[in-house]
């Protein structure tokens, strides 16, 4: 089915769209799984008792366990703005590939 360029370059920027909403959902899932250690690395400080270890680069050092706390809550902020970020974008370009969608379809009838 041949189709006029105008029409061929709508689905060139769907295809675009989608590629984009793939690199972010991937993106979304290394986030969701910081966050996850995050958590879990807290649950984990919380039965521990004041002397802890953290592990930076190849050694370990040895750690008060509320810096680490405040650290893990600081970078589990930073990874919930972040998502939230992703979110907004993730939901802008839905609707843009969306709206597009429907473009093709209309003129493709």
């Amino acid at each position: 089915m041949e189709f006029d360029k105008e029409t061929q370059e709508k689905i060139k920027e769907m295809q675009m769209y989608e590629q984009n909403l793939n690199n972010l959902l991937m993106q979304k899932q290394v986030f969701q799984m910081e966050l996850i250690e995050a958590e879990n690395a807290l649950s984990e400080l919380g039965k521990a008792n004041d002397e802890v270890y953290k592990i930076f680069g190849n050694i370990m050092i040895k750690s008060n366990n509320k810096k680490i706390q405040e650290e893990l809550e600081k970078r589990k902020d930073l990874v919930n703005l972040r998502l939230k970020s992703i979110e907004k974008q993730e939901n802008t370009l839905t609707q843009q590939a969306e709206e597009l969608r429907n473009e093709v379809l209309k003129k493709i009838k």
